[in-house]
């Protein structure tokens, strides 16, 4: 019997949607991931016209999840105008949460699963599943399993004020202890990484988000949420004294990373809807850009070499391996979008890329990977400037990169989005 050999598809980036991101306990105080995240899909839902469509996949995902929160996705799918059966998902990758719902979506695509696909995420630290600890847990299972109200009141009895132990979320790494800002700010300090370079970042990411939003670059990719209609965290005030004068939040007294320079906590939701040509042709839909490749890695961050396997340093392999199956060189981009979770992240991976050693020892190549024209760099706005939902940065990198491309008229751009534990995804867009 004859195996059939299907072509890969090319996948289309037809276009985006999200929720302004809001700083956490601010304007989404009160919101719930599932709430926030249909209120993206709805916004996606209603600028593609896809109500009632059977679409073939929805991939979404959050970090920050209650235990409400177990079918997050099939509930937002649920709740909103898309046809019942459509099938849902939740992938969770910590920081690239939604850029691996991306890949998921775009490479059942290509094998010629689906013809159609969102991929979403959301993200709500306002919300955190606080539980309970060990004593207070144990308590109230006997508390539970007493057989008679009697034995119960017994039990209830027995509770003391050390019994309430809360178990309340935090950053830091289980294996480590450390939370990424001080794990990176190991990384930055091993590099060289300056203060002022990581401002300079900063500077940029706002002055460039108020550019886009000046000329109307997320009319297309954004709707409004709860009386917020831009990202609550753009500075269009900030300059270089008032980000100079502010003290450091990692590394110690002696630190260069602080608040400005450093993502803060956020609260929001992203949606990208991917498609096949004859998917998008049929419903009069132009593509913004092509998905060509992705590629996951992950580095030794509890016993490796802060400098070389610093806890967000994976993108920096992950993409030599990206351009080596490509046959493409870091120079071969007309846009590079870096996830800016943290400044010193951003110039430490482009450390590493321009550096010999690093290219010899880490990457095993005779030269260096290469240099990135900053003026090519997060054009729009990166994470510093628009804040960073986890789960929902993924889509709007992705969403904003391939209007961008689009918006030029064409190229090519890569994608970098470092993750906790250790972990990265990267890919490449071409219009």
């Amino acid at each position: 019997m004859t195996t059939p050999v299907r072509s890969i598809r090319p996948v289309a980036v037809l276009g985006g949607n999200r929720i302004p991101f809001a700083r956490s306990n601010a304007q989404y105080l009160d919101a719930t991931n599932e709430q926030m995240l249909g209120a993206a899909l709805a916004g996606l839902i209603d600028r593609f016209g896809l109500a009632d469509e059977p679409i073939g996949e929805v991939a979404g995902g959050a970090v920050v999840k209650l235990a409400r929160d177990h079918s997050l996705t099939r509930e937002a799918v649920v709740g909103s105008k898309l046809a019942r059966r459509t099938p849902a998902l939740d992938i969770q990758q910590q920081c690239s949460t939604g850029g691996q719902t991306v890949v998921h979506i775009a490479n059942k695509i290509a094998l010629g699963q689906i013809d159609s696909g969102i991929a979403c995420g959301a993200d709500t630290t306002s919300d955190p599943p606080i539980g309970f600890g060990p004593k207070l847990r144990n308590r109230l299972v006997r508390i539970n399993a007493a057989r008679s109200n009697a034995a119960r009141a017994r039990e209830i009895a027995r509770l003391r004020p050390t019994d309430f132990d809360l178990d309340i979320p935090g950053p830091a790494e289980r294996r480590t202890g450390l939370p990424p800002g001080e794990g990176q700010a190991l990384t930055g300090a091993a590099w060289g990484v300056t203060r002022a370079a990581q401002d300079e970042l900063a500077l940029a990411s706002h002055r460039n988000l108020a550019a886009a939003y000046d000329r109307g670059f997320f009319a297309d990719l954004m709707t409004p949420f709860r009386g917020l209609d831009h990202d609550g965290n753009l500075r269009r005030d900030v300059d270089e004294a008032k980000l100079a004068r502010l003290r450091p939040c990692f590394g110690g007294p002696d630190g260069t990373m602080t608040a400005a320079n450093s993502t803060t906590l956020t609260d929001g939701a992203s949606t990208v809807l991917l498609a096949t040509d004859a998917w998008a042709a049929e419903r009069g839909i132009e593509p913004l850009a092509y998905l060509i490749d992705a590629q996951s890695a992950a580095v030794d961050y509890v016993d490796g070499d802060p400098r070389d396997e610093g806890v967000l340093m994976a993108p920096a392999y992950a993409v030599a391996t990206l351009l080596d199956r490509n046959g493409l060189t870091l120079a071969d981009f007309d846009l590079y979008e870096i996830h800016e979770a943290f400044a010193s992240q951003v110039l430490s991976t482009l450390a590493a890329w321009g550096d010999p050693r690093f290219g010899r020892e880490r990457l095993g190549r005779a030269e260096p990977l290469g240099t990135v024209d900053r003026s090519k760099l997060n054009v729009n706005g990166g994470s510093l400037a628009t804040g960073h939902p986890f789960g929902a940065t993924g889509g709007r990198i992705f969403a904003g990169t391939a209007k961008a491309l689009a918006e030029r008229g064409g190229g090519r751009a890569l994608i970098s989005i470092c993750a906790g534990s250790g972990m990265g995804v990267v890919a490449i867009l071409q219009r």
